[in-house]
């Protein structure tokens, strides 16, 4: 997700969070905004491996549009 061209944006952050992402950077040797953009690289692709494939979807579907009421009874 690495790209050459930045975007400046302004939020706010709870303070200890800043404090201890601060101190990781100071640490690290590293810049903040290099952290941030880990951090939030991060959390996308959490999100996105969160989210079930398209495909697995529709197959579970269809099993269950077929077999509903046997897993209702196995439910049971």
């Amino acid at each position: 997700m690495a790209t050459s061209s930045r975007e400046k944006f302004a939020t706010q952050v709870n303070s200890e969070i800043l404090r201890t992402l601060r101190e990781i950077a100071q640490s690290e040797g590293r810049q903040l905004q290099v952290l941030v953009d880990e951090a939030l690289a991060d959390l996308i692709e959490k999100r996105k491996q969160a989210r079930p494939r398209a495909h697995v979807m529709a197959a579970y579907q269809a099993s269950h549009e077929k077999f509903a009421p046997l897993y209702k009874k196995l439910a049971e």
